[in-house]
């Protein structure tokens, strides 16, 4: 842009020239000089002046993967949801079918001022839940749809059949997750399904009621207790109430395989007459019990346990969609604070900070140690985290699973000579590595014995106020189904994200598609450290593109989904 400094020295100069004519020549060349740098600042840097009116089209840029990947997480006053992975079903970027993959952190421009209660990646599908609570999914050839409205939803689990979510006044449904519903004009209301898990619960007179299932509790909750968090594994769905209830819900016949159900018989409706109130009983035996051979040698097998045999077995177990959650007997009396589920493995995290894990354990990832080779767990099995700080008290914090890794974050308080006791925490996982997840810089297949993860344990800060050391904490862990994790670390100085683990599809977001094997901060589109955001943004849009409320606090949360990533402005439910 032209600026004013040049013309005062070129004037000042002006006033040492005694000949008129050389005043004159300098003073036309002085004006040709300012023309030509109007002209050219005005086709390179196209600027706006005061007296001039605003452009009729304004410029809008497109997604680019050749360009740099602006804008920046807090850039001004504009609220940016950040992707970055694999796109090749278009969950990250709808309608961009061009662009499979996306290497560095992206901005979402259609989710601008945007800000959500929840969003999960799934592999063929992203689903969401915007400021009014309703739901919304998008993906292969599907642009962002509405699929439940009016129910004031916190937080979803997507699977690969259905979609679960729980509304503020503790109640869980289930949707379909089918995209291809989508493409039909004919209104949700009416709509005729043909899936065969629809036809319990859903129908009334002969036509679909909504498009939800309300998941019920088959033990009746007591006066003013709800549901307060789900979590979902690949066949099974956890809940736990407010009163710390854990209950587990079957999503087919592969939820109990490996004994994560933490029970084996359950009742579900007779579907053969939909208005009568029996109930027909399944058992869903885990597959190291209906088949404790199965990974011997073949002369030690019975000949009546063939693979054979116990294949047509286990599929022959069969049963309708299931409309109810179960509490799981083995936890009951027990006060829970967290309930978690692993892909085929589920967490209990007691009120007084001891762990409880069940279902898979081929790659340790219970994190019952070294010394357990069992690969199925089929009851809830105390996780021993102090074997490494022996003499410290121990107390985990949270659990976070995904896949076949699990992350407990865990304080560790020593009493000192000094009445002032001094604490850590610590990032401890087992579990599958092979892909460096463990964040110990080693890639190991099985880690049965929880290990510490580098770089985010142990760390501390001086607190001003106390005049003491403060152990620096996880602000949040997402780990991915497939093998990648998301870490919040809050300190004085911010909340930086850190990434780890596979990386087959930039979903570290590092420009790089080779993994990493320690917890590494990531870097901005400036370079500099990424550090998620909290502010109070001017106004906040729904999914319409309606102003929802202004003067919203809002806060950056990074998920780790299906080979891909995301940071969306989070509001508070």
């Amino acid at each position: 842009m032209f600026r004013l400094r040049p013309l005062r020295s070129t004037r000042s100069f002006s006033t040492h020239s005694r000949q008129p004519h050389s005043r004159q020549r300098l003073v036309a060349t002085t004006a040709v000089v300012a023309a030509s740098v109007l002209v050219y600042a005005g086709l390179k840097h196209k600027p706006i002046h005061n007296d001039s009116l605003p452009p009729t089209n304004s410029f809008k840029p497109e997604y680019n993967p050749e360009k740099p990947k602006g804008p920046r997480p807090n850039w001004e006053d504009t609220l940016n949801t950040l992707v970055w992975g694999s796109n090749s079903s278009q969950k990250l970027l709808p309608g961009d079918s061009k662009t499979d993959s996306i290497r560095s952190p992206t901005t979402a421009k259609w989710l601008d001022n945007v800000a959500l209660r929840d969003l999960a990646l799934h592999s063929q599908y992203a689903v969401c839940v915007d400021v009014r609570g309703d739901v919304y999914q998008w993906g292969q050839g599907v642009d962002p749809s509405p699929i439940l409205k009016g129910q004031n939803i916190v937080q979803i689990q997507p699977t690969d059949k259905r979609i679960y979510a729980l509304s503020r006044s503790g109640k869980i449904y289930a949707l379909d997750a089918d995209l291809s519903r989508h493409s039909s004009s004919e209104p949700a209301s009416t709509k005729r399904l043909n899936s065969p898990w629809w036809s319990t619960g859903w129908i009334w007179g002969e036509e679909v009621v909504g498009s939800f299932q309300e998941i019920i509790p088959r033990t009746q909750l007591s006066w003013g207790e709800k549901f307060i968090s789900i979590s979902a594994g690949k066949d099974h769905l956890l809940g736990l109430t407010s009163s710390g209830r854990a209950f587990a819900h079957p999503i087919n016949s592969n939820a109990n395989a490996y004994g994560q159900l933490g029970f084996r018989k359950f009742d579900v409706p007779d579907i053969s007459s939909p208005q009568s109130k029996e109930r027909n009983p399944v058992e869903l035996v885990p597959k190291s019990v209906k088949d404790p051979y199965a990974k011997a040698s073949p002369f030690r097998r019975r000949n009546s346990d063939t693979e054979e045999t116990a294949e047509k077995n286990h599929a022959a177990v069969t049963f309708p969609f299931c409309p109810n959650i179960f509490e799981i007997p083995s936890l009951q009396g027990i006060k829970l604070s967290q309930l978690v589920a692993g892909g085929r493995s589920s967490f209990a995290l007691t009120s007084t900070g001891r762990v409880l894990g069940w279902g898979a354990n081929e790659y340790g990832q219970i994190g019952l140690g070294d010394n357990v080779t069992l690969d199925t767990i089929t009851v809830p099995t105390e996780v021993i985290l102090w074997r490494m700080a022996q003499g410290a008290q121990t107390k985990c914090l949270n659990v976070s699973a995904g896949g076949d890794l699990t992350c407990f974050t865990v304080e560790r308080t020593t009493q000192a000579d000094t009445p002032r006791s001094s604490s850590t925490i610590e990032l401890l996982l087992s579990g599958n590595g092979q892909y460096g997840s463990l964040g110990n810089n080693l890639y190991t297949n099985t880690q049965g014995n929880p290990i510490r993860a580098r770089n985010v344990s142990n760390l501390t800060e001086y607190d001003d106020e106390t005049n003491s050391l403060r152990p620096i904490a996880p602000h949040s862990i997402s780990v991915s189904p497939t093998g990648h994790v998301l870490l919040t670390l809050s300190s004085n100085s911010g909340r930086d994200l850190l990434a780890w683990g596979r990386n087959y599809n930039s979903e570290l977001g590092n420009g790089k598609r080779a993994g990493l094997a320690v917890p590494t901060t990531l870097a901005d589109a400036d370079g500099e450290r990424f550090l998620l955001q909290r502010k109070r943004a001017k106004e906040v849009l729904d999914l319409q593109g309606v102003v929802w409320k202004r003067g919203v606090e809002v806060e950056q949360k990074a998920v780790a989904g299906y080979d891909s990533s995301a940071v969306f402005w989070k509001v508070s439910t």
